[in-house]
């Protein structure tokens, strides 16, 4: 009796799912606070110290803070239209939290994480700043040479969609499964 107690002692316990889900949570939910946080605070910064339309050199001629204010998505486009991107994020942002119940993988914690801090970033910014509520303009600072400027929320939104591709194309899903290259020809053929 004693040996198969000391052999059922040696046997190592599997880990149990649940702290694993609430790592996966917790990476969500920080990447998304951080995403956030960051890039409200950067926007207070920049719009308590510089005026609209100063361009300040940080590592000329590499990068600028130049402070605008962007009524339109990326690269300006659709000014008259800016109410529908308050709607586009806000159904970003509760499509992402329907997803976060499916999710088994670190690398999907991170990037969804990112993406819905940096879209509720920009719609805090589309639903409380000027002109009025639902069309607010976004602060964007971060200017590169011969490229859109933009912020941190941006940079985070891209570096989700980054990720999301990578996994994609590596064929791991959101629940954290591989997908080998046989069974992906397969669903391709059907």
């Amino acid at each position: 009796m004693t040996d198969e107690f000391a052999a059922g002692a040696a046997r190592p316990v599997p880990p149990s799912p649940r702290p694993r889900r609430a790592v996966l949570l917790s990476l969500f939910a920080g990447f998304a606070v951080f995403a956030y946080g960051l890039d409200q605070l950067t926007k207070f910064w920049v719009t308590s110290t510089m005026v609209e339309g100063e361009r300040i050199p940080v590592f000329p001629p590499l990068l600028h803070w130049y402070f605008i204010r962007n009524s339109g998505a990326a690269f300006s486009i659709g000014e008259n239209v800016t109410w529908v991107f308050s709607i586009i994020m806000a159904a970003v942002a509760v499509a992402i939290l329907f997803q976060v119940r499916k999710l088994g993988s670190m690398w999907w914690s991170l990037s969804l994480g990112l993406l819905l801090g940096g879209a509720l970033g920009n719609l805090t910014d589309r639903l409380f700043r000027q002109p009025s509520f639902g069309m607010g303009h976004v602060v964007d600072f971060i200017q590169l040479p011969n490229f859109a400027i933009f912020n941190i929320a941006d940079s985070a939104v891209v570096s989700a969609v980054a990720i999301i591709c990578i996994l994609t194309l590596r064929g791991i899903a959101l629940d954290g499964t591989r997908q080998t290259a046989e069974a992906r020809e397969k669903s391709g053929d059907a």
